[in-house]
């Protein structure tokens, strides 16, 4: 079937659009749900989730592994429902999470295109793979008709609306580029862009719900193993992050690529420590683990 992530601005109707898209294609709706179960799961308190997911990192944040691992707490709860399928996602990234260019650093394939660095595995393979089925949508309001409808909202005058969408804006925008190295909100990013002005919440339903069951958004074998693929890799990186912040995973099916940095320091027992963790996950019949020197991942 499909996976339709829909997002926007803060208060420009993309969950109002959501959820009556959900409610008429009989899908399931996510949003915050994400934030709750990764807390649930992780033991990490949801308001830190939602900054992580919200905020752009601090000079200081931009050297530590925390934020990221936040993300990926909750990156791997939105990839697990991406693959149940029959989905609308709003808010929180989900199409950065199901696009087909995973988390692995460029640096990492380009070690392991080295002529001198022995890899026969399938970490090519997978970057060639596409999800197919995923539906993205972006819905863009009238600034004005923003700042009124926070002002009616929250109770705020004209001059803290539109300060606070201002700031809110900028932190989203600079949080896309951080971390995906892309602006969230260049349409072309997009299969499907609605402006809510004379078109309304209903027509934006109409207009996604019309293209959504069009064949070019239903799921193949291949893409629908391809989402698979990434939520059993994002289960597993969000299982080790805590004790290796700069791991990378690849998944093929049951089997499993994990790429760790090591130094000199490195414990040398970390293979088969990892080896043994991962192979009683669900959904793991084989694992390989991989050692990069850290200096690639500088």
């Amino acid at each position: 079937m499909t996976i339709i992530t829909i997002s926007g601005g803060l208060y420009s109707n993309g969950n109002e659009v959501a959820g009556k898209v959900a409610e008429r294609l009989g899908y399931s709706a996510l949003s915050r749900e994400a934030i709750f179960e990764a807390a649930k799961k992780y033991r990490i308190s949801e308001n830190k989730l939602e900054e992580a997911m919200h905020d752009a990192p601090s000079l200081f944040q931009r050297f530590s592994p925390e934020k990221q691992k936040y993300i990926d707490y909750v990156a791997a709860e939105v990839l697990a429902a991406f693959a149940k399928d029959n989905v609308v996602y709003s808010g929180y990234s989900g199409h950065f999470f199901a696009s087909n260019i995973p988390h692995m650093p460029v640096e990492v394939l380009a070690y392991l295109k080295n002529d001198n660095v022995n890899y026969n595995g399938f970490a090519g393979r997978f970057f060639e793979s596409h999800v197919t089925h995923l539906f993205n949508v972006r819905i863009v309001a009238n600034l004005e008709d923003r700042i009124h409808l926070l002002m009616n909202r929250q109770n705020l005058s004209r001059e803290q609306a539109a300060s606070l969408l201002k700031k809110d804006d900028h932190e989203r925008q600079a949080w896309s580029r951080h971390f995906y190295g892309m602006d969230s909100t260049d349409l072309s990013l997009y299969d499907l862009a609605i402006h809510i002005n004379k078109l309304t919440v209903a027509d934006a339903v109409d207009a996604i719900c019309e293209r959504a069951v069009q064949p070019k958004f239903s799921a193949s074998p291949d893409s629908q193993l391809a989402i698979e693929n990434m939520a059993l890799a994002a289960g597993i990186r969000a299982a080790l992050i805590g004790d290796y912040p700069r791991c990378e995973v690849i998944a093929d099916g049951q089997a499993v690529e994990i790429f760790v940095r090591y130094t000199l320091h490195t414990d040398a027992m970390i293979v088969d420590k990892i080896t043994e963790k991962v192979l009683n996950m669900p959904g793991v019949s084989k694992v390989s683990v991989i050692l990069i020197p850290s200096v690639v991942f500088t």
